[in-house]
């Protein structure tokens, strides 16, 4: 059999002097093997958030088990009850109010002078360097929002909140949009400049290790941590700016490239962005989303702003007071956001894996709130989808414990990556065993 050296991908980069991991290369595979091969199927998780809450008592089911009853806020995802697991009990420590929005993902308390890694950060840490983008942050708004209600839900080892963006033009052309030569000059001319810095950096700092005390030697050793931390980076920018990017098939999608209000069309817009998620995930583009599909205080408005005959706007009606025409109100823009979180679900179980199971086999997607209904910070509506090839054991409905971590849904999603878990993790006490098949 003539079979040629495959590619590697640690050879590929030792010119650049570190080892990274390029993305999955026809080179890669021997010479007989068809290009149609796949390696490895990765595994991939998306974070959403809905901020301020829902109205519980429409979504939780009253009954348990795999077979419990659809609530008529879950109605859409009837097609895939089998993918999918809603967990009661969920709770955010210091969650609740409009808050809920920064200790999400950290389990920060908003009011900490410094927030702590995102659990999606220590994911991409782990795992980021196997795709172009680490992570990617969607949002309905763009930026970070902060020191406000924040439009991310994800933060740096630094604590350093990391933008979102919210045109799906904008995320499509990142994605996969040519580089152009001028873009391409442009690129290397920031890559020589960043490199310059850090060399000035280092050098600066051999000169200072002479001057200064131990103690100062230590603080010393921790910047140069850092300065190596973005040399590495500096090193992966310039890897994947030579490696073309993936042509997505968007056939039966919306057109990326059309521009429109979303406030106009919030269906479009939604279904756009979700369409977004499912190709960054089929292009192996990253393995890591958050979406802030409502941010706190203030959002809502791209949903109820065309409904019909509302009490009031999504905030006010989230202050009911018992109020059953605003109950039935909030239910009522609760069941259009999951009608238009179930486009995700539908394009990622419908697109295939070389081995013939569905995208959604080898995706977690999980959602909650920084609240539960009336800004507590109990009772949030949680679920997850996906992840069957993974290891995770779907249960329908699953009531846990009162008052169980929201972390522990994350360090379950975190352990199914296969993604080392820092010791005390938030105040999660470990993963949800029942979702982990034995």
């Amino acid at each position: 059999m003539n079979l040629r050296q495959p590619l590697s991908r640690r050879t590929v980069l030792r010119g650049l002097g570190v080892s990274l991991s390029l993305p999955f290369l026809e080179a890669m595979l021997p010479k007989s093997v068809s290009a149609a091969t796949s390696p490895e199927i990765p595994a991939r998780s998306a974070i959403f958030y809905f901020g301020t809450g829902m109205n519980m008592r429409l979504f939780t089911p009253q009954d348990e088990g795999r077979n419990f009853t659809l609530t008529p806020t879950l109605e859409p995802f009837a097609p895939f009850r089998d993918q999918m697991t809603v967990l009661s009990g969920t709770y955010l420590e210091h969650g609740g109010g409009h808050g809920g929005d920064y200790p999400f993902l950290t389990g920060t308390s908003p009011a900490a002078t410094k927030m702590t890694i995102s659990a999606d950060q220590i994911a991409a840490a782990q795992i980021g360097h196997h795709t172009r983008f680490p992570s990617l942050q969607f949002s309905e708004t763009k930026g970070t929002g902060y020191p406000g209600n924040v439009s991310t839900l994800s933060w740096s080892e630094q604590g350093i909140p990391l933008p979102a963006e919210n045109d799906p033009k904008a995320i499509f052309d990142r994605l996969f949009a040519p580089v152009s030569a001028e873009e391409q000059r442009l690129n290397e001319h920031r890559f020589r400049q960043r490199a310059s810095i850090l060399d000035g950096l280092v050098g600066k700092a051999k000169d200072l290790e002479k001057k200064i005390s131990a103690t100062d030697k230590s603080k010393l050793d921790e910047f140069m941590t850092s300065i190596r931390g973005v040399e590495s980076e500096l090193q992966r920018d310039i890897a994947w700016a030579t490696t073309p990017k993936p042509k997505p098939t968007t056939a039966g999608m919306g057109d990326f490239q059309q521009k429109f209000n979303p406030i106009e069309d919030a269906r479009r817009y939604f279904h756009l962005m979700y369409d977004l998620t499912t190709l960054a995930f089929q292009t192996d583009s990253t393995r890591l989303i958050t979406f802030m599909v409502r941010v706190e205080s203030a959002g809502g408005a791209l949903v109820t702003t065309k409904m019909q005959n509302l009490a009031g706007n999504f905030h006010s009606l989230t202050h009911h007071g018992e109020d059953p025409v605003k109950l039935r109100d909030l239910a009522r823009i609760d069941r259009v956001y999951m009608e238009h979180f179930a486009h995700v679900l539908k394009g990622l179980s419908e697109m295939k894996e070389p081995d013939g199971s569905s995208v959604l086999d080898h995706t977690m997607l999980a959602f909650s709130s920084g609240m539960g209904i009336g800004h507590s910070r109990d009772l949030l509506p949680t679920a997850i989808f996906g992840g069957k090839a993974l290891g995770i054991e779907h249960q329908g409905h699953l009531k846990l414990p009162p008052n169980t971590p929201l972390s522990s849904l994350w360090h379950t999603m975190l352990d199914r990556m296969q993604v080392q878990v820092p010791k005390n993790f938030q105040d999660s006490p470990g993963p949800i065993k029942q979702l982990i098949k034995a």
